[in-house]
């Protein structure tokens, strides 16, 4: 397979920068290729083709993953907690039909750009009956919203709801209540659509109130993150921008057609697109006060999250940088500085992926950044998948020195005295292709899991998703085919993405037209590799324990139900949070849960994975602790919250801000 190189041209400092490309881009635009979309591939269940389908690449992977498989299983004896669970892909079951569906440029027209980061996905209970909903996002056809019906089952309800965002590029969503009236808000983000924020009537019906409330802008928006960052109670917004990647000129879905060179836009400071800091004054209205607040982190942010590393209740801004330095802000009583040398000398180049949590029960919040760009420069067998990427690209492209970053995912371990050690290879939390995190308690233990979304799609191999348990906070072992969670689809790697016209493909043409049509007439199917983007944890069926939902680009996502509740006695406790003086979400709250000798800490922040804000209550796995002594709060208004009483297991707790 011809791997993505960055190819310098040393003749001038000008003609090299704009000579930057990734090997294997090009425009598909001079053949007559239609994308193929069914039903079927929602239910699984496809229909006899009527043209030849051919892979590309032409791999098959059932051997490599057989071999991947048996070589997790040798792992068993390292396991310290329990394993022996599984998940299962309930799709069919739940009734959800949504299919991801994807602009041209990221399949018949491919094209080397920041389409292909794909959507989030977003959970809450939208319309309070206790169930949470599941917001889909999608390139092209619109979004749709999934109402939990209980049993894991599902209804698409997004028509009445309002929330469908059809004709424009969705990207990203966020659920928090803006207005504290006790109902999840959502915030859709997308590439030059302008970004829409829609008020929730308390009944799971949406109302469009993005020209009322101040929020402008049609940029090529990505994250979105709602938080408190001037402690008056009301959550504000702060919404990623990545740069230019497309240009003027528009393609028959309606989406600005990319730039040839948009994976080296990041080398041009004329095409940056800063964040944006909103401010909320009340009633629905929020104002622009990024230059005020002193926010403007250089590069291409795809993604963010907040967090309080020193305990003050001021939360602090973490801004992702695909194609360079990430930026860490303090937060001086609604003023930020940017601190990051202090805290993360080194951090990832090309990180995707964001999640401050407590990985080893010491107390204090760590940082887990996943880095999808790094695996772009060489292909490397599924045996090298748990080492840094080498051999980097020159200065100029990377945007610093070598020695300023780290090629692949990182995690600091936070020792205390706002001082951290990056330990990422240590706790085995490497792995290829990785777009970001959602963390949660899988097997109910106490220790916090790992799944990361991860892979590429056309025109690549197929790659894995990654579940990486928690062995106790003294490493991450690599269990998804321990799990059930790979292969995806009980063994199902490839999905139809477009079709090829043979009798037009020459001797000119890429080399990913050419090797499929090879001993191919007229039109056939090109079948890409599946790929997932983005994932929530929470527990979709309430019994208990943790199941997995994904975004998987340009198919249908995957309802991974957990059987841990029928295979083994767990414990545990949801904490819901109702602010009054603070935030209604209480997001920015610290909560620590004692039980069994054993304190276990979480930071709210709805952070529930790549590109995705939910509202859901914290899980804690208490492991075999059968009782719970305290439970304590620490709100972001800086009130103090302790429960002893009436502290029971396997319940939804909820903890009402005193005044």
């Amino acid at each position: 397979m011809p791997i993505q190189t960055p190819i310098h041209n040393r003749r001038t400092k000008s003609t090299r920068i704009r000579s930057v490309r990734w090997v294997m881009g090009g425009l598909l635009s001079t053949f007559v290729i239609a994308a193929v979309y069914t039903h079927g591939f929602a239910t699984q269940s496809f229909a006899a083709p009527t043209k030849p389908e051919v892979r590309y690449p032409a791999e098959d992977a059932s051997a490599v993953l057989a071999a991947r498989k048996q070589a997790q299983l040798k792992t068993a004896d390292q396991f310290k907690v329990f394993y022996q669970f599984h998940f299962e892909d309930k799709l069919t079951d739940s009734g959800i039909d949504f299919v991801n569906r994807i602009v041209d440029d990221a399949g018949k027209n491919y094209q080397k750009a920041h389409y292909d980061h794909g959507n989030g996905i977003a959970v809450a209970d939208v319309d309070g009956d206790g169930l949470y909903d599941i917001y889909f996002l999608s390139q092209t056809g619109g979004n749709q919203l999934w109402k939990n019906l209980g049993g894991g089952k599902f209804k698409n309800i997004t028509e009445e709801a309002g929330v469908g965002v059809p004709g424009r590029i969705s990207v990203s969503a966020a659920f928090a209540d803006i207005d504290n009236d006790g109902d999840p808000d959502l915030l859709v983000t997308t590439v030059r659509g302008g970004n829409i924020l829609f008020e929730n009537d308390s009944h799971g019906h949406f109302r469009d109130i993005t020209q009322e409330s101040g929020i402008s802008g049609a940029l090529h928006s990505s994250g979105a993150v709602f938080f408190d960052y001037d402690h008056d109670g009301l959550l504000d917004l702060l919404i990623c921008n990545v740069g230019r990647y497309t240009g003027e000129r528009k393609g028959d879905q309606g989406q600005y057609l990319a730039l040839s060179d948009a994976f080296s836009g990041h080398m041009f400071p004329e095409r940056y697109e800063f964040p944006v800091l909103y401010r909320n004054l009340g009633h629905n209205r929020f104002k622009d006060v990024t230059a005020e607040a002193g926010l403007k982190p250089v590069g291409w942010s795809g993604d963010a999250t907040f967090t309080d590393l020193n305990g003050d209740g001021w939360p602090q801004l973490y801004f992702l940088n695909m194609m360079g330095a990430n930026h860490f802000y303090e937060n001086h009583q609604g003023k930020f500085s940017e601190e990051t040398k202090r805290y993360f000398p080194r951090t990832s180049w090309g990180a995707m992926g964001i999640k401050f949590f407590d990985y080893d029960n010491d107390g204090r919040l760590d940082l887990f950044v996943t880095d999808m760009h790094s695996d772009m420069w060489k292909d490397v067998d599924w045996k090298e998948e748990k080492k840094k990427a080498s051999t980097p690209p020159a200065e100029d492209f990377l945007m610093g020195p070598a020695s300023s970053f780290v090629f692949g995912n990182s995690l600091y371990h936070n020792l205390g005295a706002q001082k951290f050690e990056e330990v990422s290879d240590r706790m085995g939390v490497e792995n290829y292709w990785p777009w970001g995190p959602s963390i949660g308690d899988l097997n109910a233990d106490g220790w916090q899991d790992i799944f990361i979304a991860s892979s590429m799609n056309f025109p690549f191999r197929y790659g894995i998703n990654s579940v990486l348990l928690n062995n106790r906070g003294q490493k991450f072992l690599d269990s998804e085919f321990l799990l059930g969670v790979e292969p995806r689809h009980g063994g199902r790697t490839h999905t139809p993405w477009f079709d090829l016209d043979c009798s037009k493909v020459t001797s000119d043409s890429e080399k990913y037209l050419q090797d499929p049509c090879q001993g191919q007439k007229g039109t056939i199917t090109v079948m890409s590799s599946l790929g997932t983007r983005a994932a929530a944890i929470f527990d979709l069926d309430n019994d208990g324990d943790l199941d997995i939902v994904t975004n998987d680009f340009n198919s249908a996502p995957q309802i991974l139900v957990s059987n841990l509740s029928e295979k083994h006695r767990i414990h545990w406790l949801k904490v819901k949070l109702v602010g009054t003086t603070s935030n209604r979400d209480g997001l920015g709250a610290t909560v620590r849960v004692t039980a069994g000798g054993r304190t276990l800490m979480q930071f709210h922040d709805g952070k529930s994975g790549y590109l995705s804000q939910s509202s859901l209550p914290l899980y804690f796995g208490l492991g075999d602790a059968e009782r719970i002594d305290r439970v304590e709060v620490n709100w972001p208004s800086g009130h103090k919250q302790t429960l002893t009483k009436d502290l029971r297991a396997n319940e939804v707790l909820q903890i009402t801000e005193t005044k």
